[in-house]
């Protein structure tokens, strides 16, 4: 693999790597939306799917001539792959993910915004519903990585309700602090070696990167 085809595929993986690193080592709760979560994880795989089958399947003209519009093959197979992406994260069902947190510390804040919003607001087990928003979720912890995940269990649900409960529950968790997940700093640490990985590859042969690119663009 040549230096542009590693930082291609590297580079976002090392930047998404390292921004979860620091976002674990918060003295605090970090909540996002699932819908986030899963777009940031597509553009930091996006590379090796760039230098993967996208450019297994690109074709190859005969004519210089035609190869100079290889750009626009490009352009075109970007978009695809972005609303391709759009329309897997608004296909899932509405999620939240509180990172930096266990279970059990998220509960009697997630129960406190639910009596805020809902007076109605009845858990049965790991599950809450809140009828009067329309929201129906279930807590699902990640003790590996210690963070929670708030998913809807049923179809049938408001979005109204859920960005009510986002605000809400991000109100709350202002005033929690944590410890900082010791796993977020093997996940800098990674990332950095990754990257100082990509720049010495780059550094030792600054010529393949213009190489590289022209190369993948086939002109």
């Amino acid at each position: 693999m040549d230096s542009f085809r590693m930082l291609v595929a590297l580079g976002p993986l090392a930047i998404y790597l390292l921004l979860l690193g620091l976002v674990n080592l918060l003295p605090r709760p970090y909540l996002t939306t699932g819908g986030r979560d899963t777009a940031a994880l597509g553009v930091a795989l996006s590379g090796f799917i760039l230098i993967g089958p996208l450019e297994l399947f690109m074709p190859r003209w005969p004519s210089a001539q035609w190869s100079e519009f290889m750009w626009v093959f490009w352009l075109l197979l970007g978009m695809l792959c972005t609303l391709v992406l759009a329309l897997v994260v608004l296909s899932q069902r509405p999620r939240l993910v509180i990172y930096n947190i266990s279970a059990d510390e998220l509960r009697p804040v997630l129960a406190e915004a639910a009596e805020l919003l809902d007076a109605d607001a009845r858990w049965a087990g790991g599950s809450l519903a809140l009828p009067r928003l329309k929201v129906h979720l279930h807590v699902e912890p990640f003790p590996a990585m210690r963070n929670v995940t708030l998913a809807a269990t049923a179809d049938a649900q408001d979005l109204g309700g859920w960005r009510a409960l986002e605000q809400a529950l991000a109100a709350e968790l202002t005033a929690v602090r944590c410890r900082p997940n010791p796993l977020g700093g093997a996940m800098a640490v990674a990332a950095v070696l990754l990257l100082l990985f990509v720049s010495a590859n780059l550094v030792r042969d600054p010529q393949a990167l213009t190489q590289g690119f022209w190369e993948m663009l086939r002109m």
